[in-house]
């Protein structure tokens, strides 16, 4: 049994908290929160036995083995590394951190105190993911990759009408490219890892995040174009367009229909059954990892959590997207 800790207490965490209560070895015991009062409630209503609103005395702690981490994008190397220095191992949401930087200081510490960190990026632990990359072969020398998640945030009215809640506001490292953006990146990382070229533009909020934008990437082969926005939607289908056929992935955040459409007209469907509560094959990973002694996933490894954090300071830096974190060293 592994018992589990949450930091933050927001409907991100309560849909892990569902999926991973399908899985025996879990065991939640424990709950951060700022203020006691949403401590006590977050607690009674997930009947979590300990509760704190002190994360060094929680991280000192002896009732929980591992710690899910889903507060605002800012806040996480500081809390995982506190988390890490007393021997706890990490899931932490995606993106792991504000910047490369802030990654190599949470590696260094998962490394010296021998724990697990993984990133919490469910879509390249899902079964359709799995469909994709043992099926990539058949479609040829690869020639493109798209890639787009646009979803118009239901934060942005709130935005236009002069509150900027955290999902526009760039002390938590927060925006387009953070949030959606890194859904279309770090499949692409996994399946083809680091481009050679990178051009990226965007639109840029009044907050100082993005509210949309669009990264056209070089390899030696290929090339790879995605588009993110929290200010528009769109409604298409990702793609993977090889010589020989068209892999067409109808959410890259989320796939769940995936399909091979071959020149001759011929289609193949891949889709694989997959459980309706997406993140529990985040935490099974994890589990499964800690049961087995391993300190990294292959999938979610730090090699691939470092590629998609490096396109997205180059990316950041080319749009001038600058968080409080860049400062920090």
């Amino acid at each position: 049994m592994i018992r589990f800790a949450v930091i933050g207490t927001n409907w991100i965490t309560e849909e892990l908290i569902k999926a991973a209560r399908e899985i025996e070895d879990f065991a939640l015991t424990a709950v951060y929160s700022r203020t006691e009062e949403k401590a006590k409630e977050f607690a009674a209503k997930h009947d979590i036995p300990h509760l704190f609103t002190d994360l060094g005395k929680m991280a000192q702690s002896d009732v929980f083995d591992a710690v899910y981490i889903a507060s605002p994008n800012s806040f996480h190397a500081q809390q995982a590394i506190l988390c890490m220095s007393h021997g706890k191992h990490v899931l932490c949401e995606k993106p792991i951190a504000s910047n490369t930087q802030e990654f190599r200081n949470m590696i260094a510490a998962a490394k010296e105190n021998h724990v697990l960190l993984m990133e919490a990026l469910k879509s390249t632990l899902l079964p359709n993911f799995q469909a994709i990359r043992e099926h990539l072969h058949k479609i040829g020398p690869v020639r493109r990759y798209f890639a787009g998640y646009c979803q118009y945030s239901s934060r942005y009215d709130a935005y236009k009408q002069g509150t900027v809640l955290n999902a526009f506001n760039p002390v938590f490292s927060n925006g387009s490219l953070m949030d959606l953006g890194v859904y279309c990146i770090y499949p692409m990382a996994v399946l083809f890892g680091k481009p050679e070229q990178i051009k990226a533009s965007g639109i840029l909020l009044g907050s100082g995040v993005d509210g949309e934008g669009s990264i056209l990437m070089k390899y030696k082969e290929m090339e790879a174009v995605i588009m993110h926005s929290k200010i528009s939607s769109s409604y298409l289908p990702s793609e993977i367009q090889g010589e020989y056929g068209t892999m067409i992935i109808d959410k890259i955040n989320q796939p769940e229909k995936v399909e091979i459409r071959y020149r001759d007209g011929k289609v193949e469907e891949l889709t694989r059954p997959q459980r309706s509560q997406s993140m529990y094959y985040e935490v099974k990973e994890f589990i499964d990892l800690l049961k087995a002694g391993r300190t990294e996933s292959a999938t979610n490894s730090h090699a691939h959590s470092m590629t998609t954090l490096e396109i997205m300071d180059e990316a950041r830096q080319q749009i001038g997207l600058q968080f409080p974190a860049d400062q920090e060293k």
